[in-house]
């Protein structure tokens, strides 16, 4: 696969304006990145501005708390397909997660899998809020419900990627469930070693400049 395509090219930022979304579509369109990733409000455009290209559009759902109700994810990632988008992130319920309700965690999952329609979804499960255990035990819960990427990051927490958690999240869901590193890649080291430990996508704000 070419390093490109191992990109989501991320812009999530509250203040983000139309004219930072148009920018962010035209170089993913240039670079032919994996997807754009966009708040929800933005589906519309990032679709009309990406038709004719292979780059996807990527929203996310109960973010970047991931602590509202399994009801209103389902709800927003049913609008989200609505609305265009071609993968959803979404954030799991940490809470429930500490609380050691992985049938709570895993059955959000399934029902946000079935809302996607087929469509691709990617579980952040915010591993520097968790210990390994939890880590471990999160990723089980994403592959037990179907889902088809587990990722390390919102980005706007305490903590984004390491390499050392890619490669436990990759050994314990195996080659059933890809891997998405996100958070603090920001060098051309980053992305290879994030690639090396495992990382089958890479979510950042500077996919540019890691392709130039």
């Amino acid at each position: 696969m070419k390093k490109s395509k191992y990109i989501d090219h991320t812009i999530l930022k509250a203040d983000a304006k139309k004219a930072d979304i148009e920018k962010v579509c035209k170089e993913a369109a240039e670079y032919d990145f994996a997807s754009v990733c966009i708040n929800p409000s933005w589906i519309a455009l990032a679709r009309e501005l990406l038709e004719g290209t292979d780059v996807k559009v990527c929203t996310v759902v109960g973010f970047p708390l991931g602590a509202m109700t399994t009801e209103a994810k389902v709800f927003e990632t049913e609008d989200a397909v609505a609305k265009g988008a071609e993968e959803i992130d979404m954030v799991i319920n940490i809470g429930r997660l500490k609380d050691g309700d992985d049938a709570y965690v895993t059955e959000e999952i399934r029902r946000i899998k079935e809302a996607c329609g087929g469509r691709i979804l990617k579980v952040i499960i915010e591993t520097c809020l968790l210990t390994d255990e939890e880590k471990v035990r999160a990723c089980l819960d994403v592959k037990a419900a179907g889902a088809d990427f587990v990722k390390t990051s919102t980005g706007f927490s305490t903590g984004g990627a390491t390499p050392a958690d890619v490669r436990l999240m990759k050994e314990t869901v195996g080659s059933d469930v890809k891997v998405k590193a996100a958070g603090g890649v920001r060098t051309k080291e980053d992305l290879e070693e994030m690639i090396a430990a495992g990382a089958e996508r890479i979510g950042t704000s500077r996919g540019v400049s890691l392709m130039q």
